[in-house]
């Protein structure tokens, strides 16, 4: 059974005395923006069980393996749905599965704030990570189909950055918000966002300029119109998952990424408090800290790579970086508020090694197929983070016996996961291919 690509929606056609560059860039923004605002609930549902990681321990009597289940089950889902999530963007579009995917996860949200059980929880999160697992390669198609293929690694970037003000948000203002209100209460209303934003989705965004009555972005420029996508997606995706020079941003993205949000999703606040002795105020400011410089790494590295036309020296230079930030960690040493500060700060920031991976798979699969090559290179984000959250749990339980409270040299006992992943993602980024920001298959074309 061949899926076709559907009829384009209505078209927004300009007014004869419109400026077409003006429109253009009018639309671009607005679907950027739009999808970027989804996004950054996406990273705020990454991150928030470590900020209320307390919270969900008391109301749902767990210890730490079952904190960790709970909060991967929003990557399990999340992973297994990044190839679908490809597939379905170079053949539906962006616009109509990401405002599909808004309602989907404000009722997992709803559904995870009303739980009286970890089942229901789990159940709720689920949904959630369903629901937002399309943000983000429908950001990337929009960046591809609506900006120069010369900017794509600084979009990249500028996404990751709007996205991590949702892991930002999740961190210090979040953890006092729960002083204030219940965390039921704010995902009651996080759910009901995601709903209003499916809806201006749906409304306002266009998955591409041809879609608004618009010339191409290649065609503006004198260039031939990229090739379409063949009526039958499964001889794309064999192309894709038959390229070896797909693959070795999947095990970037396995290591550091993975290690990057398990860490800032659930371990950051309690391996601070039990190993450094902070409050959890003091502990979720270290985390706001490590998301916002993560956020501002992504934005540079992007612009550099695009700068230096560079993508495998940058990735290996920064992801050096991160994997040696986690030797204090594993390590347990005391650290002064300087140098836990600068740590923090650090390992964030070089943690958007892993950002390249996506423009890496872009260029060296064909234009037509981006959607399916960053899913394909995207799942390792996910599944890395599914695998270590719980792993992590288990190797503190093992350490201290059983479920329990956790001492801090389990908790540094845990932290080693993260060195092995670290050390994964920098294999992976060894193995990647240079394209010095073409697309190779138009070159080798």
């Amino acid at each position: 059974m061949h899926l076709r690509t559907p009829a384009a929606p209505r078209k927004i056609r300009p007014m004869p005395s419109a400026d077409p560059n003006r429109l253009l860039v009018r639309l671009r923004w607005t679907a950027f923006l739009l999808l970027a605002c989804s996004y950054v609930l996406v990273f705020f549902h990454r991150t928030a069980p470590a900020a209320i990681a307390g919270e969900l321990t008391r109301d749902f009597a767990v210890g730490p393996a079952s904190l960790g289940i709970l909060a991967a089950s929003y990557f399990w889902i999340y992973t297994v749905m990044q190839i679908p999530t490809g597939v379905l963007m170079d053949t539906l579009g962006p616009r109509r599965i990401v405002a599909f995917g808004g309602v989907i996860a404000g009722i997992g949200a709803i559904i995870f704030a009303q739980a009286d059980s970890l089942f229901v929880a789990v159940v709720g999160r689920a949904l959630v990570g369903l629901g937002v697992s399309f943000p983000f390669l429908a950001l990337l198609k929009i960046n591809a189909a609506w900006f120069p293929e010369s900017r794509f690694a600084t979009m990249s970037g500028l996404t990751q950055f709007i996205g991590n003000l949702g892991a930002a948000v999740a961190a210090t203002p979040l953890a006092w918000l729960v002083g204030v209100v219940s965390w039921r209460s704010v995902f009651v209303s996080l759910g009901l966002l995601s709903m209003l934003l499916a809806v201006l989705t749906w409304l306002y965004v266009r998955d591409r300029p041809e879609d608004a009555g618009l010339p191409s972005l290649r065609e503006l420029s004198g260039k031939p119109a990229h090739a379409p996508l063949a009526d039958d997606w499964r001889a794309g995706l064999r192309r894709v998952a038959g390229n070896r020079s797909t693959w070795p941003g999947l095990f970037v993205n396995l290591g550091i990424a993975g290690s990057f949000f398990s860490f800032a999703g659930l371990w950051c606040v309690p391996w601070l408090m039990k190993v450094q002795g902070m409050d959890r105020a003091l502990a979720a400011q270290h985390a706001t800290l490590m998301l916002v410089a993560f956020a501002v790494g992504a934005l540079f590295i992007g612009r550099l790579s695009d700068r230096l036309r560079r993508r495998k020296s940058v990735m290996l230079t920064v992801g050096t970086v991160y994997l040696l930030c986690w030797q204090p960690l594993t390590q347990g040493m005391p650290l002064t508020p300087l140098a836990s500060h600068a740590l923090f700060a650090l390992l964030g920031m070089s943690a958007a090694a892993f950002t390249l991976s996506w423009a890496s798979a872009k260029e060296v699969n064909p234009p037509a197929l981006s959607g399916m090559a960053t899913s394909v290179v995207n799942v390792g984000c996910f599944l890395g983070a599914a695998i270590q959250q719980p792993l992590v749990g288990w190797v503190i339980e093992r350490e201290i016996g059983g479920p329990g409270e956790p001492t801090a040299a389990a908790m540094a006992s845990g932290m080693s996961v993260f060195v092995v992943a670290a050390l994964i993602g920098l294999a992976g980024a060894a193995l990647v291919t240079e394209t010095r920001g073409r697309n190779l298959t138009e070159v080798q074309a």
